[in-house]
């Protein structure tokens, strides 16, 4: 992992201003490492650089999903050294959201500075003859992955942002494309993941690159062609497109009778090269750092649902800023936990969204594979558009919980009014601003 550093920084120390999609002046452009890559690329550079993208994309990940579950209202982010995860992100007495702000100039600076490392791992692909190295196929799988985490990290950008949009074209950091709007932006990630696909479909049988233990039963690029499908299912949930949905979802790895955590995970280790699971605080911590889950969670739980195992009673409630909870969030053991990055029991239910309009026998059906696993009975409510989607967005809410959906569920429902404030004066955001730094 050493090497994959030193690499990923050697990347970005060219581009640091990519941080504000702005390219920072240096006194030599021409570095003669990144100079060597475009002249003659290598299967250990590409071993190394590919590597680098898997490091960079954990960067920020705590900041992001604390974004989503506190805006979410599914924890509380104690930090008595900053005020803002209790005060700005509940939206406490009229706070706002600040476009200067870590809670989104860090994540949003890191998901662009890995697409901008993959754009420029692409560029390497492109510019010169690497027949003697790779084969086509090897090449074409390469792109296929490659594009596929460049939407990915786009729409994680744009989760946050949502109808303030961002910029998909950044390929050229003299160049920088313009902002585009919400609906434009998930059209251009799912045509990225198509072309994604596209390469895969042609990448052979192997990657020419190894990749880390998260990726699991998905590190070929047959196998990765399911994942690239999935996150075009999720994608297109956004889009309200559900006979899309349900096409990806044929392609994708969903599985109704298979484990609900089959997937691919962010993984983390203790090794001083890595990093270690930012979601992750011992259910005993105090103010300095902890995630305590909003009350609701529990009292609004179905009695006997396992999935109530996420959270963990503490020896005594904590309290901060007018906040008092019982419970930690203990959707992660420990500090090397993996995150998933998406995984089956999400398909499953993306399939029972999807199929709402269209069967919503098939939706029940779905659903009661979730409420089975979940250890209650099954779903006994009526089968129109709104109950059933009541029922969906509560699987939602219980499977996917501290996984980054509850807010964004709420949103394209139009429901954010209905998720609880803890404070008089509180308020539910519905977007971020773009970082002060862009220029628009």
């Amino acid at each position: 992992m050493r090497k994959y550093i030193y690499k990923l920084l050697i990347l970005s120390a060219l581009f640091t201003g990519f941080v504000s999609c702005e390219v920072k002046e240096f006194s030599d452009l021409n570095n003669p490492e990144v100079d060597a890559f475009r002249e003659n690329l290598t299967r250990g550079d590409l071993q190394d650089l590919v590597g680098g993208i898997l490091y960079s994309m954990r960067d920020r990940l705590g900041t992001y999903y604390d974004d989503l579950g506190v805006i979410g209202r599914e924890f509380w982010r104690f930090s008595s050294s900053d005020p803002r995860f209790t005060g700005d992100l509940l939206g406490k007495e009229n706070a706002v959201l600040d476009n200067n702000t870590f809670y989104i100039t860090a994540p949003w600076a890191s998901r662009y500075r890995t697409v901008k490392n993959a754009n420029l791992i692409l560029e390497f692909l492109d510019g010169q003859d690497l027949s003697a190295q790779f084969s086509a196929e090897e090449i074409s799988a390469t792109k296929g992955f490659l594009k596929t985490f460049i939407a990915y990290e786009l729409l994680l950008n744009l989760n946050l942002t949502y109808e303030n949009g961002i910029r998909l074209d950044v390929s050229d950091e003299n160049n920088l494309g313009p902002f585009v709007s919400y609906t434009e932006a998930l059209s251009g990630i799912r045509a990225m993941l198509e072309d994604g696909a596209s390469d895969l479909a042609g990448g052979g049988d192997e990657f020419p690159f190894i990749l880390s233990s998260g990726f699991s039963g998905f590190d070929t690029p047959s196998s990765f062609l399911e994942v690239n499908k999935a996150i075009s299912a999720r994608v297109a949930a956004y889009q309200g497109d559900d006979a899309a949905v349900l096409a990806f979802l044929e392609d994708s790895f969903l599985d109704l009778d298979g484990d609900l955590y089959t997937g691919i995970y962010y993984n983390f280790s203790s090794d001083q090269t890595d990093i270690l699971n930012p979601m992750y605080f011992p259910v005993e911590a105090t103010t300095a750092g902890a995630r305590i889950v909003q009350p609701s969670f529990v009292t609004d739980a179905e009695e006997g649902d396992n999935r109530l195992d996420k959270i963990a009673m503490r020896s005594e409630p904590l309290t901060l800023d007018g906040l008092t909870g019982e419970y930690a969030v203990y959707r992660y053991k420990s500090n090397t936990d993996a995150i998933p990055i998406i995984r089956n029991e999400e398909l499953i239910l993306l399939y029972a969204e999807a199929n709402i309009g269209i069967d919503p026998a098939e939706t029940v059906e779905a659903l009661n594979i979730i409420r089975a696993k979940a250890g209650i009975g099954p779903y006994t409510g009526p089968e129109t558009t709104e109950a059933l989607t009541e029922e969906m967005l509560e699987q939602r809410r219980y499977s996917l919980y501290a996984e980054g959906h509850r807010w964004i569920d709420m949103r394209r429902y139009d429901m954010l009014d209905e998720l609880p404030l803890d404070r008089a004066g509180d308020d539910v955001f519905v977007q971020f601003p773009i970082p002060l730094t862009e220029n628009q």
